[in-house]
């Protein structure tokens, strides 16, 4: 079992970066897929990009590839997202969540989210 934890959301301007980072409690980290989603208000939470379980793989949704970059470190039972050249439609609460064993884009497959941190992008 895992829980995890986002930080690192803030008010950054268009076009601006920040990293987002999730520690998950747990001594079995390692075999758990990570994901990050997002809700933007009176929207669908929707994926963004998630990692294998050594780190290996990477995928991403088409609204943020090549502006993000999503990394893991296994020592540390942290992911981290790195959000660049960040548009106004990345305005929204960022999840992180955990899924046993194998990756998968859809939130529903995922056992454990943290409570999610807000990223705001203004012009």
């Amino acid at each position: 079992q895992v829980q995890p934890v986002e930080s690192g959301g803030g008010f950054v301007q268009a076009g601006g970066s920040l990293r987002l980072s999730c520690t998950a409690s747990g001594r079995t980290f390692s075999n758990y897929a990570m994901g990050w989603f997002r809700q933007a208000p009176r929207k669908k939470r929707e994926f963004v990009a998630t990692i294998t379980t050594n780190g290996d793989s990477t995928y991403y949704a088409d609204s943020v590839k090549g502006r993000f970059t999503m990394s893991r470190d296994n020592a540390k039972n942290t992911v981290y997202l790195q959000m660049n050249s960040l548009k106004l439609e990345d305005t929204a609460v960022y999840f992180c969540a955990a899924k046993f064993r194998n990756w998968e884009s859809k939130p529903k497959l995922y056992d454990y989210w943290g409570q999610g941190t807000q990223v705001t992008v203004s012009s």
